[in-house]
C-alpha cells in the first residue's frame, strides 16, 4: 500500500491562461544602414595576394636566372669532369 497523500497538480490561473504578449522585432530595421556584402572584400583580398604572390614569383624568378648566368666556380676535378663530358668520344 502506497504510504503518504496523493499529488495534486496545480492548475494555472483562468485570467494568466490565454495571455499573448506579441513581442517586438528582435531585428532593427537596416533601411538606411545597408551591410556590404563580404564577397566583395574578399575579392580584393584576393586580388591583392595573387598580385604579391606574383611579384615574388617574379622577383625571384629573375633572381635564379642572374644566379644561372653567372660563371660558377668550379674546383680543378669538377673542370676536369665538365671538360670530358664535353669533349666528343669516337
Amino acid at each position: 500500500m502506497a504510504q503518504g497523500k496523493l499529488k495534486v497538480k496545480t492548475n494555472v490561473p483562468n485570467n494568466s491562461k490565454n495571455k499573448n504578449k506579441k513581442k517586438g522585432n528582435a531585428t532593427t530595421p537596416r533601411s538606411r544602414k545597408p551591410i556590404q556584402a563580404k564577397k566583395n572584400k574578399n575579392e580584393e583580398i584576393q586580388k591583392l595576394k595573387k598580385v604579391i604572390t606574383k611579384t615574388v614569383n617574379r622577383a625571384a624568378e629573375d633572381e635564379i636566372r642572374e644566379r644561372s648566368k653567372t660563371k660558377t666556380n668550379l674546383s680543378k676535378a669538377q673542370e676536369a669532369v665538365v671538360k670530358h663530358n664535353l669533349t666528343p668520344t669516337s
